[in-house]
C-alpha cells in the first residue's frame, strides 16, 4: 500500500524550543498511527501542520500526495480534523452544525442536509439533534465535533485526543466508529493520552519525545523492547519504596520504574519466575515489606514509561497553541 502520510525531517520551533526536531513519520492507506508522547512532546504541533494550520520551519510533508505548504488549499478539502477541545457553535443546534460545515466544504444545500441527517443517526444523537449545541454534555459535543470532521467523507483522519473528557462508555463508542471508519478505507492520525485506546485501535505506534520520534512499531514490537516479561511489586509501606527500588536495581535486569505513589513497582525482564524467588529474598533480607510480587505480560503503560521515564522529572515545554 502506498502512504497516505509522509513527514520528512520536519521541524518546527517556538522561541528557543524546538518543539519538533525533525521527525519522519509514514502512514499507509486504511490504517490507524497513534501517536504518543508526554505532555509538550511535540504531538499538537505535528498534528497542526500535517493539516495545514501552522507552517513547518523545515522538512517536508505530504498527506494523499499533496504538499501541506505548496497544496493547502487543494489539501483542505480532502482532510478531516478534530482536535482537542470540541470546536462547534453552542448557539447553533447539532444538526445546524453539521448543516453549515457541509456547506463551508461546499456541498449543495441538500447534500449538507442528508449528510447532516445521516450523521446524527451514526453518532446516536437523534433525540438531541435539534437542541442548541451549548446543551449538551461533554459527550455528546465530542461525539458532534467527530462527526463534523466526517461531513466530507475524508480519505484522511487527524484525531488529536478524540476521547478526551469522556467516560467509559463514550470512549468505547467512539472507538468502534473509528475502527468502522478504518474498514471503509479511511486512514487515520491518532494522538491520545490513554494507552488502552492506542493499543486497542492503533496498527502501528510512533513515540514521540522532545520533538523527536525514539521508537515505533507495531503494539507487539514495542512491548518486545521493553522485555518478556514484567516483575511487579507493591511494597506495604509507600515509605520503603526507595529502598524497593534499589534493591530492585540490584537485581541487575533492568532499570525500574516506579508508578504513582500507590507503591506500585516495576522491573522489565527476560528472566524467569526464578527472578520472583531472587527478588523475594532481596527483599526479605532488606527488610523490605512486600503486599504482591508477580511476574506479568509487559502493557503499552510499561513501553510509555520506559521510553518516556525521564518525562515527570524533565522542564515544562512552551505549549503549542491550542488547536480551538
Amino acid at each position: 500500500m502506498r502512504p497516505a502520510i509522509v513527514v520528512e525531517r520536519l521541524q518546527k520551533s517556538y522561541g528557543p524550543t524546538h518543539a519538533l526536531g525533525g521527525i519522519d513519520l509514514e502512514v499507509a492507506e486504511g490504517t490507524i498511527l497513534g501517536l504518543l508522547g508526554p505532555n509538550g512532546a511535540g504531538k499538537t504541533t505535528a498534528v497542526r501542520i500535517l493539516t495545514t494550520l501552522l507552517d513547518p520551519d523545515g522538512g517536508r510533508a505530504e498527506v494523499l500526495g499533496l504538499d501541506v505548504v505548496r497544496d493547502a488549499a487543494a489539501l483542505r478539502s480532502q482532510i478531516g480534523l478534530a482536535g482537542q477541545y470540541a470546536a462547534v457553535d453552542g448557539q447553533l443546534t447539532g444538526r445546524e452544525n453539521l448543516r453549515l460545515v457541509g456547506r463551508l466544504y461546499h456541498l449543495r444545500a441538500a447534500e449538507a442536509a442528508r449528510r447532516a441527517d445521516e450523521l446524527i443517526e451514526r453518532f446516536e444523537l437523534a433525540e438531541a439533534a435539534d437542541r442548541p449545541a451549548k446543551t449538551y454534555s461533554g459527550g455528546m459535543r465530542r461525539r458532534l465535533d467527530l462527526a463534523a470532521s466526517l461531513v466530507n467523507n475524508p480519505p484522511v483522519l487527524f484525531l488529536d485526543e478524540p476521547t478526551t473528557g469522556l467516560d467509559p462508555r463514550g470512549r468505547i463508542g467512539l472507538w468502534d466508529v473509528i475502527s468502522q471508519l478504518v474498514k471503509g478505507g479511511t486512514t487515520v492520525l491518532l494522538t491520545t493520552q490513554y494507552l488502552e485506546e492506542a493499543d486497542r485501535l492503533a496498527d502501528r505506534i510512533a513515540v514521540i519525545d522532545a520533538g523527536r520520534i525514539i521508537a515505533e512499531g507495531t503494539v507487539d514490537e514495542l512491548k518486545t523492547t521493553v522485555g518478556g516479561t514484567v516483575l511487579e511489586v507493591r511494597v506495604a509501606d509507600q515509605a520503603q519504596a526507595p529502598d524497593a527500588l534499589r534493591a530492585l536495581a540490584a537485581l541487575g535486569q533492568g532499570e525500574p520504574q516506579r508508578a504513582g505513589e500507590n507503591g506500585l513497582l516495576s522491573l522489565p525482564t527476560t528472566a524467569s519466575v526464578a527472578l520472583v524467588v531472587e527478588a523475594a529474598r532481596t527483599f526479605d533480607a532488606a527488610g523490605i515489606a512486600v503486599a504482591d510480587l508477580a511476574l506479568r505480560r509487559p502493557t503499552l503503560d510499561d513501553v510509555f514509561l520506559t521510553l518516556t521515564s525521564h518525562a515527570s522529572t524533565a522542564a515544562p515545554q512552551t505549549a503549542a497553541p491550542p488547536l480551538h
